[in-house]
């Protein structure tokens, strides 16, 4: 839930000064909120990195360092989205990697995983499933914002 939360509070901010200033876009608005998040998650990679190894199936190699990368990952890809010349590229290969993502959520609910804990017990599970509609919901946001044309815009 906490990641919806930047997510809107940023892009509320965002537009907001952006109107007062006339200095960037709604589009820009939806990237920079998108980066935020995206900010968030990657550092949360080195916080609670115990946790999403167990999210991993077995037979993913070097657990440790596939979170450590997805992690740096994630904060570069905030990066690429605040960049006119990088956004499309940066937006289709982070929907692409929303997606391939998307069955540790499914693996980390079944396995009853607290990730705040690395416990089998706890929010865990609750929270996972909810990622799953959420991180659709990011998805769509992404394609919106760094793609689709707005009206007076960028």
């Amino acid at each position: 839930m906490i990641l919806l939360v930047i997510l809107v509070s940023a892009f509320l901010l965002s537009w907001i000064a952006g109107r007062l200033t006339g200095k960037w876009s709604l589009n820009y608005s939806g990237n920079l909120a998108v980066a935020i998040m995206l900010i968030f998650t990657g550092i949360s990679h080195f916080i609670y990195t115990e946790g999403m190894i167990l999210m991993l199936p077995h037979v993913v190699p070097a657990k440790k360092l596939v979170i450590y990368a997805t992690g740096v990952l994630e904060i570069l890809a905030a990066f690429g989205l605040l960049s006119p010349r990088h956004r499309k590229t940066t937006a289709l290969l982070l929907m692409i990697f929303l997606i391939i993502i998307l069955p540790a959520n499914f693996k980390g609910a079944y396995d009853h995983l607290d990730l705040t804990t690395a416990q089998y017990d706890g929010r865990g599970p609750a929270y996972l499933w909810f990622r799953v509609p959420l991180q659709i919901g990011f998805i769509i946001w992404i394609w919106y914002f760094s793609f689709r044309q707005l009206p007076n815009e960028e």
